[in-house]
């Protein structure tokens, strides 16, 4: 099986996809191109992709749509394409879980070893037992329905989730039983910002732990393995 990296390139210009392909290609890596959401949507039923090059500024769904849709459906790194002038949508891609971006105009060196970057950094991250988009998931009382970003109890009360600890809970039930390390899972919920966060994970695992674990004080969900990091110890059971 060909592991070389396959890059989705998301552009409604013509030209950017084409030269980008062209130069990612040349150095070495596997390139799929998008002009918008439909077609993304479908290279990525068809195709494995290890990371999304997404533009920010296209017509109809624009790219930060689509990046909060791949975040809810999945953790495939995304890079998003900005103008020098889209300060706030650069911002609001990173909230939405974007691991880096470029702008415009950009060398085309710099965008590649950004991209190189966080390959490696994904690479050392466990990949998911299990996911798809509009899942729902059962584990010990609850219920995730990812689609909708919503924890549900027994009786169908809605527990609010924040966006990190929507992150983290999916990323823990994805990965049952994997021991997952702090960087591993700031990686996985925090992406480029996760410098800024450093050593954040613990704080964002005892918020998770007050609103799944019966006894916070004494987690059976969320194991704390000393030395190594956390494991999510329940069964996970998967609704369509």
């Amino acid at each position: 099986m060909d592991r070389t990296p396959h890059i989705l390139v998301v552009d409604d210009h013509r030209e950017i996809r084409e030269l980008l392909a062209k130069y990612l290609a040349k150095n070495g890596l596997r390139v799929s191109v998008a002009s918008g959401g439909p077609e993304m949507r479908q290279v990525l039923r068809s195709a494995s992709i290890d990371l999304v090059v997404l533009d920010i500024m296209m017509p109809g769904e624009d790219g930060l749509s689509l990046c909060r849709h791949l975040r809810q459906t999945s953790d495939i790194p995304v890079v998003l394409l900005t103008a020098v002038s889209e300060e706030t949508d650069r911002i609001v891609g990173l909230e939405l879980g974007a691991d880096d971006y470029v702008t415009k105009p950009f060398n085309p060196r710099e965008l590649l070893a950004r991209i190189r970057a966080i390959l490696r950094r994904s690479a050392g991250v466990p990949k998911p037992a299990a996911e798809g988009p509009g899942e729902r998931y059962r584990f010990d009382r609850w219920l995730l329905d990812a689609s909708r970003r919503a924890l549900l109890d027994e009786e169908g009360n809605e527990v609010p989730l924040g966006t990190a600890e929507f992150r983290l809970l999916l990323a823990f039930i994805n990965r049952p039983g994997m021991v997952l390390t702090r960087d591993q899972l700031l990686d996985i919920t925090a992406g480029r910002s996760a410098q800024v966060f450093d050593r954040s994970i613990d704080n964002l695992v005892s918020r998770l732990r007050r609103r799944v674990e019966r006894d916070p004080q004494h987690p059976t969900l969320i194991k704390t393995v000393w030395g190594d990091g956390y494991s999510f110890t329940a069964k996970v059971e998967m609704e369509t």
